[in-house]
């Protein structure tokens, strides 16, 4: 196999979260002399944080330029690496820090990249990748020749590595940082319990077109549908997702939900969900979202409709009955 280079980049706290370490995974199952690459304000920590997975290098570019994420800094830090490790293939996590600096890396080092990849493998020695097309209708398998190959892997598809720590010697990768026009004076973020995307939840909650339509009293319910939604998200720590002709509503000008955004769509925009269980409520089979579906584990459906389409072979559980007084019902059972 081919050597390997697996390019990180530090949180604000200094350690490498869940997605690089599954990266990291990957790289071990692929196989190869393994170099780590790591990128950030101070890079220490998280070299130590890999001491155990047995990479024959780790290289590092660190300073206050590198802290926060900037596509000139971090191609620029990227390509230093690239270089420093000659490796023929350069496995990084998919976040959008490095979606948005390794296409322009790669193309510094003469490479090539794909993004969205749900698996690496080797076949007759050399790598082959695995990724979804046409909304995740046909998966793909792939090679290249062109050298280095940089490749974004999709969090959730690998396990994280959970080897022991130790005291990692990093080799310093010297980078003229250039010059940037911006400067990051803080960060606004919700509180936590204002939060309703979280990737790492064992519960998706999938919220349909339905709950802003009339219901059996001939009336629209939108405000006490946004109360049952919310109380149950903030109860369980599930996160919320949403079928496409709800976060489109708003502009058609129907009734909306105040919380919904774009970013809570599933299924057609291309996110792959991997929660361990999803509910989906009041979603009447809508197709972009039974697509979206596709690596839940186990799949339940809330409807009064028993013949939609969602509910014949599309879910796994299906309870014929009115989402408003079943979610009612189990915010009592949370407590909520």
């Amino acid at each position: 196999m081919e050597p390997i280079l697996v390019l990180l980049h530090t949180e604000a706290d200094g350690t490498l979260a869940k997605p690089a370490l599954e990266t990291v995974t990957a790289a071990l199952e692929l196989g190869g002399p393994l170099t780590i690459g790591l990128v950030g304000g101070g890079i220490q920590a998280a070299a130590d944080q890999i001491a155990g997975a047995g990479a024959v290098r780790i290289l590092g570019v660190a300073g206050a330029e590198f802290d926060q994420p900037r596509y000139a800094t971090d191609a620029a830090a990227a390509e230093a690496i690239g270089r420093a490790s000659g490796a023929a293939l350069v496995l990084a996590p998919s976040t959008s820090r490095w979606a948005r600096a390794l296409p322009g890396a790669a193309f510094r080092l003469g490479g090539r990249v794909d993004t969205h990849v749900t698996g690496v493998a080797a076949k007759d020695g050399k790598p082959a990748i695995t990724r979804w097309f046409y909304r995740q209708r046909m998966e793909g398998v792939l090679a290249r020749e062109q050298r280095p190959w940089v490749v974004l892997l999709d969090p959730g598809c690998y396990a994280p590595w959970s080897g022991a720590a130790g005291a990692a010697q990093v080799e310093s990768v010297a980078v003229n940082a250039p010059a940037t026009r911006t400067n990051v004076t803080g960060i606004q973020a919700p509180k936590a319990d204002a939060q309703t995307i979280r990737p790492d939840a064992r519960l998706l909650f999938v919220a349909g077109n339905g709950w802003t339509k009339k219901q059996s009293d001939g009336t629209v319910h939108g405000p006490q549908a946004e109360k049952l939604i919310l109380q149950f998200l903030h109860t369980a720590q599930a996160s919320l997702g949403s079928s496409k002709s709800l976060v489109d509503a708003s502009g058609e000008g129907e009734a909306v939900l105040g919380f919904m955004t774009h970013l809570n769509q599933i299924g057609q925009t291309g996110s792959t969900p991997r929660h361990r269980k999803g509910l989906s409520t009041c979603c009447h089979g809508e197709e972009p979202h039974v697509v979206g579906w596709r690596f839940i584990s186990q799949r339940r459906a809330i409807n009064l409709d028993a013949n939609c389409g969602w509910a014949r072979g599309k879910a796994d559980v299906v309870y014929v009955a009115d989402a408003f007084e079943v979610m009612a019902h189990v915010n009592r059972l949370l407590g909520a």
